[in-house]
């Protein structure tokens, strides 16, 4: 599933603005940890920047109002970064998946905060530093009528999901497992993008919502009271999925960018920026780098 694709249009029309993520952070105060940065490549340390590039809005993680302008949980973690390495992390918007990769590998850029979903798949051409787990979940009417909270409690609803995505094939096969277990029958209804999703559980067209965690805790924020989510923190059909900074295979970066990021959990950065912004319960104890590989073993 492209969590990317998934969220790309919302973030045109729904911008960070309600009171649900206006809290401060109450963040700690960082210094420079020099340990780290000795371990930075030579030519990050000499130039003292680096360049994290995103391809767009992905609320409420990243949130791209201009070529370099990023608000959200992860640029907020590259600032805390940036102050633990010594360095200064700028922001650059490319078009798309293939083309974030292609600069990465290419080296014009030194890494992506992301996160990006990490699959074995991927992970023969890139590292994955994870600091965050996905979960597939569902956006309810307020007070969940339904009771829908699993995948068995779907059948005999109706039930909306992004069109061609891994979640719609999800989906379809409890709607088969439904009519096989003599339940009443699951309605899938597909749509093409997340505003229009959402709309139709607000309008009461869908009794349920099922994408991912994290876009779904923003959207849901912005639903003026109207939505809540259920099935939190389940895997509802899915193998453990985690989501981090991508870097070049074999990065001497990646191991620097996860000890940094451990710091920022011991330290309670990581903590106060991911509850600001409503991401409490993707948190993870602990980075890791390409965490699927390790979780299939």
């Amino acid at each position: 599933m492209s969590l990317k694709k998934l969220t790309y249009m919302a973030a045109a029309c729904l911008m960070i603005s309600g009171p649900a993520f206006a809290e401060d952070a109450g963040l700690p105060k960082l210094s420079v940890n020099e340990q780290l940065r000795a371990k930075l490549p030579e030519n990050i340390r000499a130039s003292g920047k680096m360049v994290s590039v995103n391809s767009g809005s992905f609320p409420p993680y990243e949130i791209v109002t201009g070529a370099s302008d990023v608000t959200g949980a992860s640029a907020e973690l590259t600032k805390a970064i940036g102050q633990i390495l010594g360095v200064e992390i700028t922001h650059a918007t490319v078009g798309g998946l293939p083309a974030l990769l292609s600069g990465i590998n290419s080296g014009r850029f030194q890494y992506a905060e992301g996160p990006v979903g990490d699959f074995t798949s991927r992970e023969g051409a890139n590292d994955f530093v994870d600091y965050v787990q996905e979960f597939v979940v569902f956006a309810v009417e307020k007070g969940n009528p339904k009771g829908i909270t699993t995948l068995d409690t779907a059948c005999g609803h109706r039930i909306a999901v992004m069109a061609g995505g891994s979640a719609e094939k999800v989906i379809k096969a409890q709607a088969e497992k439904c009519t096989k277990d003599g339940k009443p029958a699951l309605q899938v209804q597909s749509f093409t993008d997340q505003p229009t999703s959402i709309l139709s559980v607000r309008s009461k067209r869908s009794d349920a919502f099922f994408s991912s965690q994290a876009p779904l805790t923003y959207f849901v924020s912005q639903a003026n009271g109207q939505l809540e989510l259920a099935g939190v923190g389940q895997k509802n059909g899915f193998d453990d999925l985690f989501q981090g900074a991508v870097l070049p295979k074999n990065s001497p970066l990646s191991p620097v960018l996860r000890d940094a990021i451990k710091e920022l959990i011991d330290n309670g950065t990581y903590a106060a920026i991911m509850k600001k912004w409503g991401l409490e319960n993707n948190m993870i104890k602990e980075p890791g780098i390409n965490l699927a590989a390790q979780a299939g073993k």
